[in-house]
């Protein structure tokens, strides 16, 4: 795709011919430019450290994740195809974007979806148009006629734009964002499709006697056995693991598959810092029926590397996991088999997870633990949730619109709902 210019105003004068100090500034010309090769992609990692320049919550990624993340080894793209593109003001990248077209959602689904993702801008209208409008375009090309997002790059990965919580610093593997994205993007014709929440917990408080009733109960009836993941077997624990969220989530709202390749990239990526005592499995007559999977906050290790682990980051990483480590972690999975979802047995084993990572996680020193995400509709685990002394800290939105909508459509900014 060639680059647009979104912009007709004037070039601006030579040097020699520079505007009075009373001449209003000519601006200078709109550009969206697509990733193309490795270089464009670096620059297109690094956009975020211009938007966030200034804001004090945001924590800088991890260059080489990123690079894996967003490349083309990444196993997501055994089964999908993107396009990235930077917005330049000039010399001056103003935003970014990505559009991509999963076709194991598109197999599930039959629905003409595409996804936009990886959103970034300055707080300039004519930038988020730009941007979408040549997202749209490409997946409109494509035979998309709906577009849902932010998927950055899956829905099994981080989603949502942040629309409430924004005084504290994401956890790992979550987004943080500008107040000003949500109004941007509705301009652009999105409406809101879906909010997912993340809850905040004290891990020190007692645990209420509901969940130690049923902890109790899921030990003493002899069905129930929770253990920690098998180190030594770790492949075949990740295929346990991949298959209980494969039917764990399958009703769940854009669910598509984890695919082995992708279980097998997290499992990965998370065992170099992942005790194995943070992930907890409960089986029903010896049968895989339940899991929990908790990620330390790497966020608090990683803050002052500036998204670099060399020459020195690696040690320091290293040293701040081993030896002081975080003291916040996230719930990044708590899912149970839908055989039991209508059961007493699914409270049961979700308590009982709950419960046996509590130590390990005190024991940790962890201080703060985040639930997320959890659909705003997923009342059952929001239940459980607020019910263990959890409280809702986050909003993440997804937003939906249709690509055969006329381009100037243009819909009241949605507000964010605190009770949802």
């Amino acid at each position: 795709m060639h680059p647009i210019s979104a912009d007709t105003a004037q070039s601006s004068p030579p040097l020699s011919e520079a505007p009075r100090p009373s001449e209003p500034r000519v601006r200078e010309a709109l550009r969206v430019v697509p990733v193309q090769t490795a270089r464009d992609l670096r620059r297109f990692i690094k956009v975020p450290w211009q938007i966030y320049a200034n804001e004090p919550n945001w924590i800088p990624p991890l260059l080489l994740e990123q690079r894996h993340s967003l490349g083309k080894k990444n196993p997501f793209f055994e089964h999908a195809r993107g396009q990235y593109w930077i917005a330049y003001r000039g010399a001056e990248p103003v935003g970014r974007i990505s559009a991509q077209v999963d076709d194991l959602h598109i197999e599930r689904y039959n629905d003409a979806t595409g996804h936009f993702g990886l959103l970034e801008a300055v707080d300039d209208p004519e930038v988020f148009a730009a941007l979408f409008g040549t997202a749209e375009a490409w997946l409109r090309d494509r035979g998309m006629e709906r577009v849902v997002g932010p998927f950055n790059l899956s829905i099994n990965g981080d989603i949502g734009l942040l629309v409430h919580g924004f005084d504290t610093p994401p956890m790992f593997l979550m987004s943080h964002g500008h107040p000003y994205y949500d109004a941007r993007v509705t301009e652009q014709g999105y409406r809101k499709a879906k909010d997912v929440v993340a809850y905040l917990l004290d891990p020190s408080l007692a645990p209420p006697d509901v969940m130690l009733g049923s902890a109790r109960r899921a030990d003493h009836s002899g069905r129930i056995q929770i253990r920690p993941i098998r180190r030594p077997k770790l492949r075949q624990e990740m295929v346990v693991l991949s298959e209980i969220f494969n039917d764990a989530w399958s009703n769940n709202w854009n669910f598509v598959p984890f695919t082995p390749a992708e279980f097998d990239d997290l499992g990965d990526s998370l065992r170099l810092f992942v005790p194995p005592e943070f992930v907890q499995i409960a089986e029903v007559d010896g049968r895989p029926a339940a899991m929990i999977v908790i990620v330390p906050n790497v966020g608090e290790c990683i803050r002052d590397l500036n998204g670099r682990l060399l020459p020195f980051g690696w040690a320091r990483l290293l040293w701040r996991l081993k030896w002081r480590g975080p003291r916040s972690a996230r719930v990044a999975l708590l899912g149970v088999r839908k055989e039991y979802h209508r059961s007493t047995l699914a409270t049961a084993l979700a308590f009982g997870l709950i419960n046996a990572v509590r130590q390990p996680v005190l024991d940790h020193r962890i201080e703060r633990l985040e639930l997320s995400w959890t659909l705003e509709d997923n009342h059952p685990m929001r239940r459980i949730k607020e019910r263990i002394g959890a409280r809702k800290y986050k909003t993440y939105r997804l937003y939906e619109k249709s690509t055969r909508e006329p381009a100037h459509r243009q819909d009241k900014p949605s507000t964010t709902d605190e009770h949802r």
